[in-house]
This record gives structure tokens, C-alpha cells and sequence, in this order.
């Protein structure tokens, strides 16, 4: 049997323009909150929302790039985004109030969500179906470094320079990745009767039904993420463990490269409940430990399980959504699923930002542990017990 080729010259470009689209996302969404609140002398709910907002811009933009990709051209919308991309970044350099901030933001998602979602559909193109979960596992991998390496480069320049250093660095990223586009060799798509039949001003036309149970999922794990992304700056200060807190993306990133690979293919092999319970379980764990930690060792130590958790649920939950849905609508099964993804990570620091006052940062890592569980057991209903009855993806039984 030959198995189709994944590494890909093709495959790498694409993943390394995925990984600048994230290491700015990344970087900044890491430290706009402490941002806000210095600069601005907001309160944490607003500062959460400087963080959240955006995601209502990427929302948007992936609403426009999901249903307007394959007539725009997949390649072209890839470059138009990033050309949008790199104006919006241009704009912090001018901030001069909240409210500016905050609309700022809002564009800059707007330009975020575009890219990604074409860089997504792009990526699902290449990945040989045979290979898809550890196709994505390894494509996933540019989000993980872009994860690891933009909150720790972002809070360590946040302490030793200013925010107009974090700016050029987002610039120079993605001025990078603008070149790297056109190095890119997108496979031509016609237009079957199926996408030109497509009603774009139906919900149809933005979303695929079939990749809302797993994209579900997918938001209420970002919104429980989003504890960690954007208040494990200040929580770390407030437990005096600074120095340590920076280096949890490292670890958590660590993780994932040590485990996609083989739980790529266990994805592959064994099916996507084999990988999903125990990441779930792991991710748990994980904000226990973070809401308890009182030394250096702890809050690592849930950087790697966070990583074996939320990093191998998130890779394995794009593959299933693309893999349930109809392949003419790829492009909007991956639009789908970072939509979803995007409002748990959005809404998340702006409604966890009211609780951090009433029950501080330790009891919120603890309720966020008791909301992964949970949707463990969603998970099963919605998905998983599919699987079980032999209906769920798997390769074996292809």
C-alpha cells in the first residue's frame, strides 16, 4: 500500500505562514490586557474585553474568507489578508485611548480570521485524506510554536522593553509571511455545481452543519483556555512566580511536539476517542494543579499537561470537523470550527474578567477544571459515542 506523501514543500510554506499569522496573535494577546490596564488604567473586565474583542473581528473575517475563499481564489485570499494584516498592526502605533484600542482590535481580527482561515483551507487541500489526523496534527504544530514562542517572547519584552518593540516584532513577522505567500503553490480549484449553488446570504453559505457538534466542543475548551492565556500574566504576579509563568508556554508547547506524533497517528489508527477522553482528562488536571500552584515546579508542570490536554484536543477536534463535513465544503468546515473556537476564546476573558474579583484567580483555574470535565461527557453525547458504535472516523474501518 503507498501511502501519500505529507512533508511536502508546499505543506511547510503553509504551516509556516500559519505559524506568523498566530505567533502575532499570540504575542499580543498575551500582554493587551496588562496593557490596557497600564497604559489606559483599565478595569480587568475591560482589559479582558481589549483581549476578547478581537475575536468578534476574527469572527467576521472568517465568516467573509469561509464563504467568499473559492470564488476569491484561496492563494489571492491568503495574500489580500495579509496585506490587511499588516496595515491594522501598523494602527497600534498610533494608540492613543481605549476606545481607539478597542476598535483597533476589532480590524485587526477581522484581518486574523481571514488569514487563518485561508492558511486552514489551504492546509486541508494539501493533507493527503489517508493522513488527515496526523496530517493536522503536524500542521497544528505552527500554532503550537506560534503559542509557545508569542506569550513568552511577549511577556519577557513586556518586562524589558516597550510596547512599541512588540509592534515591530509583529511587523517584521508578518512582512515575512507576506513574502512567503507567494512562494506558495495553491492546488486550482473549479468550481463544482455544489459551491456555485451555494447560497452565500443563507447560514448555509457560512457554516457547515455538520462540523457544529465537534466545533461545540472545541468553544467551550477555548473559553477554558482563555483563563489561562490571558490572566496567567497577572496571576503569576500575584503568586510572585513571574519569571517562572513566562516560561509555561514553553513547556506546554514542549509537550505537544513531543506528542503529536504519535498522537497523530493514534488519531489515524486507533480512532479520535483513543486521543480526546485522556487529553480531556489531562487539560483538567492541568488547572488544577495551575489554581494550586504555589512553587515554579507546579505551574510547569501544568504547562505540559495543558499541552497533552488542550493541545491534542484542539488539533484532533479541526481534523474530525473537516473529516464529517462534505469535502466541496472544506473551506467552510474549517471556517466553522475556528468560529466556534474563536467566540470560547473571545467571550471568555471578557465574562471571566467579572468573577476574578469576587474569586480570584485560583478558585477561577478550579471552575474552569469542573467546565473541561464536563464537556468531557458533552463530548460524548454529541460525538463520541459514534465512534463507539462504529459510525465515528476511523481508519481501520475505511
Amino acid at each position: 500500500m503507498n501511502v501519500p506523501k505529507l512533508w511536502t514543500k508546499n505543506f511547510l510554506i503553509i504551516s509556516l505562514e500559519n505559524f506568523f499569522v498566530y505567533f502575532t496573535y499570540y504575542v499580543l494577546i498575551a500582554i493587551i490586557a496588562v496593557y490596557a490596564a497600564d497604559k489606559f488604567n483599565a478595569s480587568p473586565s475591560v482589559a479582558g474585553l481589549s483581549a476578547g474583542i478581537f475575536i468578534l473581528g476574527a469572527i467576521l473575517g472568517r465568516l467573509y474568507a469561509g464563504s467568499s475563499i473559492e470564488r476569491v481564489g484561496r492563494k489571492k485570499m491568503l495574500i489580500i489578508s495579509f496585506v490587511f494584516y499588516l496595515m491594522t498592526t501598523f494602527l497600534y502605533f498610533g494608540v492613543n485611548s481605549l476606545t481607539f484600542l478597542l476598535i483597533i482590535r476589532i480590524f485587526h481580527g477581522a484581518a486574523f480570521g481571514m488569514a487563518s482561515t485561508a492558511t486552514g483551507t489551504i492546509s486541508a487541500e494539501i493533507i493527503p485524506n489517508e493522513r488527515r489526523g496526523e496530517g493536522t496534527a503536524y500542521y497544528a504544530l505552527s500554532m503550537t510554536l506560534a503559542a509557545a514562542i508569542g506569550p513568552f517572547l511577549g511577556m519577557f519584552l513586556t518586562q524589558h522593553a516597550n510596547f512599541n518593540v512588540i509592534l515591530i516584532v509583529c511587523t517584521i513577522a508578518l512582512g515575512v509571511g507576506f513574502i512567503g505567500t507567494f512562494l506558495l503553490k495553491v492546488p486550482k480549484v473549479e468550481l463544482t455545481k455544489k459551491m456555485k449553488n451555494t447560497k452565500r446570504f443563507q447560514l448555509s453559505g457560512f457554516i457547515e452543519p455538520k462540523a457544529i457538534p465537534i466545533a461545540i466542543i472545541t468553544a467551550l475548551t477555548c473559553f477554558s483556555y482563555s483563563s489561562i492565556l490571558s490572566f496567567i500574566s497577572t496571576y503569576s504576579k500575584e503568586i510572585n512566580l513571574v519569571n517562572v509563568g513566562s516560561f509555561f508556554f514553553i513547556f506546554y508547547a514542549a509537550a505537544i511536539l513531543v506528542s503529536r506524533p504519535f498522537t497523530g497517528r493514534w488519531f489515524d489508527l486507533k480512532g479520535e476517542n483513543f486521543v480526546i477522553y485522556p487529553a480531556f482528562l489531562l487539560f483538567s488536571v492541568a488547572l488544577i494543579i495551575l489554581g494550586q500552584a504555589h512553587q515554579g515546579f507546579s505551574v510547569l508542570l501544568a504547562g505540559v499537561l495543558a499541552g497533552l490536554g488542550f493541545g491534542n484536543i484542539f488539533s484532533s477536534a479541526h481534523a474530525l470537523a473537516v473529516k464529517v463535513s462534505p469535502p466541496h465544503r472544506m473551506a467552510l468546515a474549517t471556517s466553522t470550527f475556528f468560529i466556534f473556537a474563536d467566540v470560547g476564546s473571545g467571550i471568555g476573558p471578557f465574562i471571566l474578567g467579572f468573577f476574578i474579583p469576587i474569586m480570584g484567580y485560583r478558585s477561577l483555574y478550579v471552575s474552569m477544571s469542573i467546565v473541561v470535565f464536563a464537556t468531557m461527557f458533552l463530548y460524548y453525547f454529541l460525538h463520541g459515542k459514534k465512534q463507539n458504535k462504529g459510525t465515528g472516523f476511523n481508519v481501520l474501518q475505511m
